[in-house]
Order: C-alpha cells, then sequence, then structure tokens
C-alpha cells in the first residue's frame, strides 16, 4: 500500500469510526441519556477565532454564526486524525489486517482530549470535575471513546475486506 492509498485508508476509517460514534450517541438520546452538542464544539472554535481559549461556561458564551456545522466539522476532522493512532501503534500493516487491540487503544486513549483540553476549555474543568457529576461524565466520555475505538476496528476490517 502506498502513502496516499494509506492516508485514504485512514481518513475513510476516521469518517466510519466517527459515524460509528454518532449512531452510539444518537442511540442514547433516543433512550433519554443527555449527550453534548457539537454545536458548543463550534461556539468554542469560533470564540478561539476571536482569541479566547476558556470559557466558565461554553454554553453561556454568545453563540457563533454556523457553529452547529462548525462543530460537526470539526468533530469528524478529529476523527479522522485520530484514525492515525491505531496505524501509529501497529504499524502500516495494520490497515491491510486490522486487529482489535490497537483500534480499541486508540480509541480509549483519545478520551484524553476531552479530559485534559476540551472540557476544561468549555468550563467543565479537568476530567469533568467542576461538573455536578464529574464520574459520570467521565464514563460516558469513555464509553463514548470505546465506541470510537471499535468504529476504528469495524471501519478498518470493511475497508480491508472491500478491497
Amino acid at each position: 500500500m502506498d502513502t496516499i492509498q494509506a492516508i485514504f485508508s485512514v481518513v475513510i476509517i476516521g469518517i466510519g469510526a466517527t459515524a460509528s460514534m454518532d449512531v452510539w450517541l444518537f442511540l442514547l438520546r433516543r433512550m433519554g441519556i443527555p449527550t453534548s452538542s457539537f454545536a458548543l464544539v463550534g461556539r468554542w472554535a469560533g470564540h478561539l477565532r476571536r482569541g479566547t481559549l476558556r470559557h466558565a461556561a461554553i454554553a453561556k458564551a454568545e453563540p457563533i454564526a454556523g457553529e452547529m456545522f462548525l462543530g460537526w466539522a470539526i468533530h469528524y476532522a478529529v476523527g479522522m486524525v485520530f484514525a492515525v493512532l491505531p496505524v501509529m501503534l501497529a504499524g502500516p500493516s495494520w490497515l491491510l489486517t486490522p486487529t482489535l487491540g490497537p483500534a480499541l487503544a486508540a480509541g480509549i486513549v483519545t478520551v484524553l482530549a476531552p479530559f485534559c483540553v476540551m472540557q476544561p476549555a468549555m468550563g467543565a474543568g479537568f476530567f469533568a470535575s467542576k461538573t455536578p457529576t464529574p464520574l459520570k461524565g467521565c464514563l460516558r466520555s469513555l464509553a463514548n471513546h470505546t465506541v470510537f475505538g471499535l468504529g476504528l476496528y469495524g471501519s478498518a476490517l470493511l475497508l480491508a475486506h472491500s478491497a
């Protein structure tokens, strides 16, 4: 597999894994379990462009035009970038013969992004420490990112078997 094919594969796997997480989040909402809105990610990014990195509560910050679209675009872009992690862990051959371990490890490691970057920047504190139920929030994030890891594996399997 050449470099262009590998990059294309990582992008497709990232889209598939992110979509897997989105299906999971949709199912949670259907069961009455609240999930975060990617519009808030767009709002944060919009304010970042204006020079504001941290917020006391992003939900109370001034809305940004197009924040929903921006948030979803960032969500998928990050998913595509994170999809390179199993390749980094297992090597490029993982794209041809994916295994669960590197994908699941990558998915679980990605939970550090919300714990240590997004939650503090959006006013929830490190590891959701400023929320009413930090452990519950952390466990939900861990579950979401585990599903992302499973999506990495499933998407890689589908892509490898379609070639």
